[in-house]
């Protein structure tokens, strides 16, 4: 220091202030000191307290959520191979099955009898019952076909408009509205009592429309013209005048407007089919999606994907997902709605079903709730897979589920 700057008294006792012995706040000032020469801030940051389980969410009881299903109640067994379709008729009577030993066979659910069985010859890879239920008739793919049958259920009046319906003029003359003769043709199946519609490459599934005269048919390996929409009274096939971006997985019409959903294997497309746009985009993210159903309200979708994740869509809020939820370590086969109870199910190559609640309110302002409630375990693996196919009752608690061991079970609450 300058010598005026420099005090009138320097302790002579100690050379460095590092042979100053120790007093009670040594250790804390050359701490300090280290965090002046570290560039520290002198302020001490507070943790903070939180308890874990306050961050989860407060989600309602199982027991509040009653009736869903949790107990195995019946087997319906018969099939040689794999089950890999199920579908159960509007009035919940009956459900059909189709495998991969080449039949499609009808239950009667509550005894588990086998009424009918149909033998197509080649493994069956979709069954879908018509939703009306004074129209029995039964969509099934098997390859390149698609059988409409004739169930043989309903009074005599039903019987005479099914047979009707299923009834194709020899001669169809070429339709040159979208080139569909090409690809499609209708035939008389005298063999298996109805309709055979050939097409020209694989149908991996079959949707009815809610009113059941129309139907639409995926073919993954089909290109531009993979989506085909057909309509029963008229035996008429078009192909959707939408570009496909991506290969299909599946299709589904919307529960109560005329808005059809095709899920490819990245996202999901909706188109109006009316006015003959797209109105929206759902992004999932996943690495592949392999189905897809729509809440019987309309407005939320879920998607299931080949990683084992879940994707909840609210459809007013956003096209990317409202909810993820990674449930199956292995593939998710199907995911399905109920129709009037608020539940919806997964089923996965794990050989589980999960089944959770899935509330959606008619306040836009609430978001749905869902809340897991049930593992169903039951089904055994075989050839790597596990349940093929999951679908709820139409009017009770009930889950049907398609095994790889050729047993469909029902679950009961």
């Amino acid at each position: 220091m300058f010598e005026e700057d420099r005090p009138k008294y320097i302790p002579k006792r100690f050379a460095s202030l590092r042979s100053v012995p120790a007093y009670e706040k040594a250790v804390n000032e050359s701490f300090e000191r280290c965090l002046d020469l570290y560039l520290c801030p002198r302020a001490r940051k507070k943790r903070i307290n939180i308890d874990p389980e306050s961050l989860k969410p407060k989600l309602p009881s199982r027991r509040d959520l009653k009736p869903y299903p949790t107990t195995c109640y019946l087997e319906y067994r018969g099939h040689k191979g794999a089950v890999l379709s199920i579908s159960t008729e509007a009035s919940g009577e009956w459900i059909a099955s189709g495998s991969s030993d080449g039949t499609v066979r009808v239950w009667e659910v509550e005894t588990g009898r086998c009424l009918r069985v149909w033998e197509l010859g080649e493994a069956v890879q979709h069954v879908a019952w018509n939703p009306s239920s004074d129209l029995p008739i039964l969509a099934v793919s098997a390859g390149q076909d698609v059988f409409l049958l004739n169930t043989g259920f309903g009074n005599e009046e039903e019987q005479k408009r099914i047979k009707e319906l299923l009834h194709v003029e020899m001669h169809t003359g070429p339709d040159d509205s979208n080139n569909t003769a090409s690809i499609v043709s209708w035939a008389q199946d005298d063999k298996h009592e109805g309709v055979k519609i050939k097409h020209f490459k694989t149908v991996s599934s079959v949707e009815w429309h809610r009113k059941g005269d129309y139907f639409s048919t995926v073919m993954p390996s089909g290109e531009s013209r993979a989506i085909l929409i057909h309509q029963l009274s008229k035996k008429l096939s078009q192909r959707i005048p939408f570009k496909l971006h991506g290969l299909p997985v599946s299709s589904a019409f919307h529960p109560t407007r005329s808005v059809f959903f095709v899920s490819t294997k990245k996202n999901v497309r909706v188109y109006d089919l009316v006015k003959q746009k797209s109105v929206k985009k759902l992004e999932t993210g996943l690495r592949e999606v392999s189905s897809i159903a729509i809440h019987p309200g309309g407005d939320n979708v879920i998607v299931g994907s080949r990683e084992g994740k879940l994707c909840w869509f609210d459809m007013d809020l956003s096209s990317q997902p409202y909810r993820i939820l990674k449930c199956h370590p292995k593939d998710i086969t199907n995911v399905a709605f109920h129709r009037s109870y608020p539940l919806f199910a997964s089923c996965s190559d794990d050989c589980t079903a999960y089944v959770f609640h899935g509330m959606v309110y008619s306040d836009l302002n609430q978001n749905p709730l869902i809340v897991p409630l049930e593992i169903l375990r039951g089904h055994t693996s075989s050839n790597g897979r596990g349940v093929m196919d999951c679908k709820f009752h139409p009017r009770q608690p009930w889950l049907f589920t398609a095994g790889a061991d050729s047993v469909i079970r029902l679950f009961c609450h």
